[in-house]
């Protein structure tokens, strides 16, 4: 038992996923010592997690899974202030939508932990809305405030990135906030580890010194690095933006296209950080991309797991489905209507509004973007490689009627094995 409650710093470790700790030989004696209580934050300062959110929920279903006692906390009171961005002030959110919100991501991080009372290390949920809602001003800056230099506060690189351009005290004091999280979880539950993104280490390692401070306390700081893609850029964003963990947000055919469609390059790094396959299969699948690159076997490893941690197997199972069809490898009649309407938004497509006719197959074709002119329409049909519905296409005069839609009012329309597009015949939906 030893053994394991220590091992998931080694597994860690193998992973990439440790940038920063503040005494990993003292991290590590704790953990052998007993199990260790650890805590990782979430403000809601939108209605869901995304994917770098992803990595921290991770991250603790790891600990947890070793035999450490974990702690979610949704931040009621820091989702209120928000934490200073290198770029510009944040725009406050009323508090009733931040309110709103809390409840949908505490949703979300319940997903990834267990709370059964039966295990000997059950999950525990937080709010830090609840210490801090009746907090006495004068008590805070007395109690807290006297321990945080404003010399050392002005070195952050957050800080010193918007001094020029300004911040505000709100923003400048959230470190404040989040160390005193650390402080009370340290003193209602022995919480004794704080683990984030490396882009938190300043707010992470503020909660260790105050601990130090005031209670004379010995506590950690783990921090996680960034995911960014070979290239350098920021992993995690699409052209049409971030990639949630809320279905209504990001669909689930979205979210596991985004993970299949990772770059050789990152595919192996983000199947170490993201899933809980061993060292021995991850082995196995670096040498089946190096072996068969174009069989895409660590992509498709990688965006069946994460998506069944995020929306579970049977919505991985319609996408996957839904996939295969889309190229001629299944039956369209037979998907789900919403997934099938979801991977139809996402790929090029018409949308016919209310009443309006139908027009052609070379027509919607031409509208689709698979072919560039209605004669380019005339020669795919002729030359074989037209499909409506995985059905081939005779005429390009054809007009489909209403027997032909798909569930979800829907037709496929396919040029060769691999370019597929959309009608949309009823109002898009999502």
């Amino acid at each position: 038992m030893t053994e394991r409650r220590t091992q998931v710093l080694d597994d860690l470790e193998s992973r990439g996923l440790i940038a920063h700790s503040t005494d990993p030989d003292a991290l590590r004696a704790s953990m052998a010592a007993g199990p260790i209580t650890s805590y990782v934050g979430f403000d809601p300062t939108a209605p869901s997690l995304h994917m770098g959110n992803l990595l921290q929920l991770l991250t603790l279903r790891r600990l947890q899974l070793a035999g450490h006692n974990p702690i979610g906390l949704v931040g009621g009171a820091t989702g209120l202030i928000g934490d200073p961005k290198e770029t510009s002030e944040r725009v406050l959110n009323p508090k009733d939508v931040v309110h709103e919100w809390v409840e949908k991501v505490r949703a979300q991080v319940e997903k990834f932990v267990d709370f059964d009372p039966a295990l000997p290390n059950p999950a525990r949920m937080v709010n830090n809305y609840d210490w801090t809602k009746d907090l006495n001003t004068l008590d805070f800056l007395r109690d807290i405030g006297k321990h945080f230099p404003v010399n050392r506060m002005l070195g952050r690189e957050v800080v010193k990135a918007r001094l020029e351009q300004g911040i505000s005290y709100t923003e400048f004091s959230y470190v404040l906030l989040q160390s005193l999280d650390f402080l009370e979880l340290y003193r209602r539950h022995n919480c004794t580890l704080q683990t984030g993104g490396s882009d938190q280490w300043g707010n992470l390692t503020a909660g260790v010194e105050l601990i130090r401070r005031t209670d004379a306390g010995k506590a950690h700081a783990l921090a996680t690095p960034l995911v960014t893609k070979a290239d350098g850029t920021k992993f995690g964003k699409t052209e049409s933006g971030t990639v949630w963990l809320d279905r209504e947000l990001t669909t689930p055919y979205a979210f596991y296209q985004f993970w299949f469609n990772s770059d050789d390059r990152d595919v192996l790094q983000l199947v170490r950080y993201y899933t809980f396959r061993t060292a021995e299969e991850i082995a196995a699948l670096e040498q089946a991309t190096a072996e068969r690159p174009q069989a895409r076997e660590a992509q498709r490893v990688l965006a069946e797991d994460v998506t069944t941690l995020v929306h579970g197997a049977e919505e991985t199972r319609r996408v996957q489905e839904a996939s295969k069809a889309l190229f001629g490898q299944g039956e369209l009649g037979s998907l789900d209507g919403s997934t099938l309407v979801a991977a139809l938004q996402e790929a090029p497509h018409v949308q016919l509004g209310a009443g309006e006719a139908m027009p052609t197959y070379g027509d919607l074709l031409v509208k689709s973007g698979l072919v560039a002119s209605k004669s380019a329409a005339r020669r795919t049909v002729a030359e074989g490689g037209a499909y409506l519905n995985n059905e081939k296409v005779k005429d390009a005069e054809y007009v489909p009627g209403t027997d032909d839609l798909l569930p979800g009012g829907v037709l496929v329309l396919r040029r060769g094995k691999r370019s597929f597009a959309g009608v949309l015949a009823t109002p898009a939906q999502g």
